[in-house]
């Protein structure tokens, strides 16, 4: 009885210390667990979101070709240049998405309506842009639709971005005005073009 006292006091020692261990594990343990959860609840809502936005975006987009009305097709229109913005910012792409919001929706749909109220186009539902041939138009843009998705996941296939893809304001801003310069200012041109040919067909009625 004597020999084995050691080993029962070193027993229970070992017992003792295992049990003022254990919490100090579960919380280790929980401490290591939290942030594999809060990076797969991101995941998650990030996939919800964007699902969410795609949907709004495609049922604009289809009532952009269908509306009857030239204004209710504009407003449609920046539903969906709004939807592209929120998937950039859900990319990361802040800097994009802003300016998808600054130029397109601030400027090019204003531009718009301005060209439909200056070439006098009629506000309200316009039975005259209705085409009888809808099916031959549904199974054409169907098949643009299938042959620009086959080749963007035949190109691209499994291949994942890599994590470190976020450029800063300014390298993007170095990249417009050098590389990018002569595309800008045509760009520019064409969109002061198009307003000046929008006054000049509303001054020749």
């Amino acid at each position: 009885m004597d020999a084995l006292a050691p080993t029962t006091g070193a027993l229970a020692a070992d017992s003792l210390a295992g049990a003022a261990l254990a919490p100090t594990t579960s919380v280790l343990f929980a401490d290591a667990l939290a942030p594999t959860t809060s990076v797969l609840a991101l995941l998650v809502a990030q996939n919800v979101a964007f699902y969410v936005i795609a949907a709004i975006m495609l049922f604009a987009g289809f009532r952009v070709v269908t509306s009857p009305n030239v204004v209710h097709a504009a407003l449609y229109l920046i539903a969906v240049l709004a939807g592209v913005a929120a998937l950039f910012l859900l990319l990361g792409a802040e800097f994009v998405g802003i300016t998808q919001v600054l130029i397109y929706i601030g400027a090019v749909i204003v531009l718009f309506l301005f060209g439909i109220m200056l070439t006098r186009s009629p506000m309200g539902a316009d039975t005259e842009v209705d085409h009888p041939r809808r099916l031959p138009a549904t199974l054409a843009a169907a098949l643009v639709g299938a042959v620009t998705i086959y080749s963007v996941l035949d190109y691209f296939g499994d291949e994942q971005f890599p994590k470190e893809t976020r450029t800063t304001t300014n390298e993007v801003a170095d990249s417009i005005f050098s590389d990018y310069i002569i595309a800008f200012e045509a760009v520019s041109v064409l969109l002061l073009a198009a307003l000046i040919g929008a006054i000049v067909v509303a001054r020749r009625d």
